[in-house]
């Protein structure tokens, strides 16, 4: 087997973390990833302002990476240490990057209390050893001098590919959003930010030569029709690119660029109609879903993709480009009398061969000037270039094909490192996918698929989580979608195989946490919060219990309206509580606070209301999170929980014996959504009015209780209340809440249900 340049780092990399393997050996060392192998030692290191930090003279790169340090430690504790170039004068408590260490991107660290050695032959290592040295400076987020402990750290990773890929083309991120995210991505050791630039709803990189690609392939109407704006979206200049990733260079990240073929490409088709197999519609680029427009397979749009992907490399040095080849819907290849004559006269069986001559004929301009070709697992179908390697995203079955059939690959499969899935069922988690991808489903999973020899294990060239922000319209949503579950992802990618330990990972969070804001990312706590559950205690109480999504640490709450501390009760079981009543709750792990404070004061409104993600989904078809279409900023809206194939919610065991009061809140959402013949299978039932009914029944399957006419609330694309009377029945009942309709374009979406006992 030849070894590529990548591959000879994953195999090198592999086995000195196989001959360095052992557990993190001191419960105070809260690094993140786990390093290889750590042997704590007697004593700490103070870090203070008197602290220096020494280079060899001359020595550029040493002295970059010095500087970096000092930087990150004046971020998180106010001081800035001084950089020297030459030895520490003796006596001098010092902190030394030398180059007698280890090769690529491994490092040793050595911790004394009179003194710090980073030890690394390349810049990565010396990178990597002074990252994890601000680690343990940043145990928190205080400020001022801080006690490192002493320590002999071996480290060195297990993965040469340790990925996160985000998504601007549905969404545009700012220039100063992605740096933020290249510091938490490069404090934890991941190595490759796969930049997705273009797809069906913008095109985002300028190309010199094609200046509409962004002129209008970068724009869209709002995917909220009561904005109706047509200037959203962006685009970064080439300038900007340079930028980014020269800053990514020297956090030892490289940008792998993304330019999806031959589908996902209505944004520049509707730039330059020519490269299309069909006109295309501007119009649905506001839409979320597979589209059905392909690039033609004409000469002139194979020449127009070599230009694209020559001003790319030019502006991207990485050895790899990424060029899609997913969710290549074949209708318009078929309908197109050109492209079957194409089919014809290459000698192909059919469209999928045609994608596979499509994508290789695009892989030889990359070989051309030394590149290599990645794409997603559809890129196997139809037969492969022997050069090209496979993202596999649809499980890990492409992985394993792949690497059976002698090509590298990176391990990304949806939906386990897919994370536009929430985190929690918590109402509180931001816009996106229903399903629930926990950051312990994110750290329990192995990159290694056991189904692959040793061998074959070697074409295993990483792990990669994705970011994609169909439902992400903000910067601060991609971040919480991101963080820290991409921390959860580059422990796995990072630290040796077998060393595992979700407990000891979890210890290490709300230092981790406390990390990741000082370097400006916004992460999501939600997981970590105390969420109620409200139900009717005895003597007219209300019943309060409280859980979190992932059960670290200890819940502890107040009664007497103060913020709760380390030192406050610890919640152990249901709270039974009278109207009036508040409590403060908040996690704590180690006498540290993880995530942020809630409240909640008891009255009835908290007992007799439920948002829509604390219904129960008719069906589990596509759930999202999403906003409402209300002329405000996108953080400003409803979130509200959908099938967006069975708009339908139930509220479970309701209590009608006396009758009750029901009122929705609810809004009407464009259906913004290419879901091809799904969408004609989506239930629906005629209005008998105008503006059609609110139908309340007992169980999905079961009779009408009431139909509550919408009336004005049918003209209001905005949130509406909608209110009914519901009769008394004997037992308790689940309630089923659907609307009536003429089309499922708007369809209604609940944001929540108040149920009030009618005296």
């Amino acid at each position: 087997m030849t070894l590529t340049p990548l591959r000879m780092i994953v195999a090198s990399a592999l086995v000195l973390a196989a001959a360095v393997a052992t557990p993190a050996a001191a419960a105070d060392l809260t690094l993140t990833p786990a390093p290889a192998k750590a042997v704590r030692a007697e004593g700490a290191f103070k870090l203070s302002a008197a602290t220096r930090i020494h280079v060899a003279k001359s020595d550029i790169e040493a002295r970059g990476v010095a500087v970096q340090l000092a930087d990150l430690i004046r971020r998180s504790r106010g001081f800035r240490p001084i950089v020297v170039e030459g030895p520490s004068v003796g006596g001098e408590s010092a902190i030394v990057l030398t180059r007698e260490g280890p090769a690529g991107e491994a490092y040793k660290l050595n911790i004394t209390p009179t003194g710090v050695t980073i030890a690394a032959a390349q810049r990565a290592g010396l990178f990597y050893g002074a990252m994890s040295l601000w680690q343990l400076a940043t145990p928190d987020d205080a400020k001022g001098p801080v006690a490192i402990p002493a320590a002999t750290i071996e480290d060195a990773p297990r993965f040469a590919w340790r990925g996160l890929m985000v998504d601007s083309a549905r969404h545009y991120q700012s220039i100063a959003t992605l740096k933020a995210t290249l510091d938490a991505m490069a404090a934890h050791k991941l190595n490759t930010f796969h930049w997705h630039l273009v797809d069906d709803q913008g095109w985002r990189l300028e190309i010199k030569k094609y200046p509409k690609l962004t002129q209008v392939g970068a724009w869209r109407n709002d995917p909220g029709a009561a904005r109706a704006d047509p200037k959203y979206g962006g685009f970064y200049t080439q300038e900007q690119v340079r930028d980014l990733v020269a800053y990514a260079a020297a956090r030892n990240i490289t940008i792998v660029p993304e330019i999806e073929t031959p589908g996902h490409a209505l944004a520049p088709i509707v730039a330059y109609p020519e490269l299309g197999s069909a006109p295309p519609d501007a119009s649905k680029m506001g839409d979320w879903g597979v589209f059905p427009w392909l690039y033609n397979t004409d000469d002139a749009t194979f020449a127009f993709l070599d230009d694209v992907l020559n001003e790319v490399m030019d502006l991207f040095p990485s050895t790899f480009i990424h060029v899609g080849g997913d969710e290549a819907i074949k209708d318009q290849w078929k309908a197109s009398p050109k492209v079957q004559a194409k089919i014809r006269e290459l000698g192909l069986k059919d469209e999928h061969e045609l994608q596979s001559w499509f994508i290789q004929r695009v892989g030889k301009t990359l070989e051309k000037r030394g590149r290599r070709l990645i794409g997603w697992d559809e890129i196997l179908e139809g037969g492969l270039a022997p050069n090209a390697t496979v993202m596999s995203w649809r499980g890990i079955d492409g992985a394993i094909a792949a690497a059976k059939a002698g090509h590298d690959t990176v391990l990304s499969p949806h939906p386990t490192l897919y994370l536009d899935n929430r985190q929690s069922a918590s109402p509180d988690e931001p816009t996106g996918r229903g399903k629930v991808v926990s950051l312990k489903d994110v750290y329990a999973f192995d990159p290694a698929p056991a189904q692959l020899t040793e061998d074959q294990r070697r074409h295993i060239l990483g792990v990669q989580a994705n970011v994609w922000t169909e439902h992400m319209q903000t910067d601060a949503r991609m971040q919480a979608m991101a963080f820290p579950r991409a921390v959860a992802l580059a422990e796995r990618g990072w630290s040796p195989e077998g060393a595992a330990d979700w407990d000891d990972f979890a210890r290490r969070l709300p230092a981790d946490m406390a990390r990741l804001k000082v370097l400006g990312v916004v992460a999501n706590t939600v997981p970590f919060e105390p969420q109620p559950k409200a139900s009717e205690g005895e003597g007219g109480k209300t019943r309060l219990a409280l859980s979190t999504g992932l059960g670290i640490g200890q819940v502890r709450y107040t009664l007497d309206g103060k913020t709760p501390t380390a030192s406050s009760p610890v919640y152990a079981d249901a709270l039974d509580l009278p109207n009036g009543a508040t409590v403060k709750a908040r996690t704590f792990l180690d006498g540290q606070a993880l995530g942020r404070e809630r409240a909640w004061t008891i009255t009835p409104t908290l007992l007799n209301t439920r948002v829509s993600a604390q219904l129960k989904l008719c069906t589990d078809k596509v759930p999202l999170t999403m906003i409402d279409d209300a002329p405000r900023a996108f953080d400003q809206r409803a979130m509200m929980f959908v099938d967006i194939l069975n708009p339908c919610w139930i509220w479970e065991g309701a209590d009608l014996t006396k009758g009750a009061i029901l009122g929705v809140r609810a809004s009407q959402i464009p259906f913004n959504f290419q879901v091809g013949a799904e969408r004609d299978r989506i239930p629906s039932r005629p209005p008998a009015t105008p503006g059609g009914e609110l139908e309340v029944r007992a169980g999905c399957a079961g009779e009408r209780i009431a139909a509550i006419p919408l009336g004005d609330a049918s003209k209001n694309p905005g949130l509406s209340t909608i209110t009914g009377r519901l009769p008394p029945r004997a037992a308790k009942v689940d309630l089923c809440l659907s609307f009536t309709a003429k089309s499922v374009d708007p369809f209604w979406a609940i944001d929540r249900v108040t149920l009030t006992p009618a005296n």
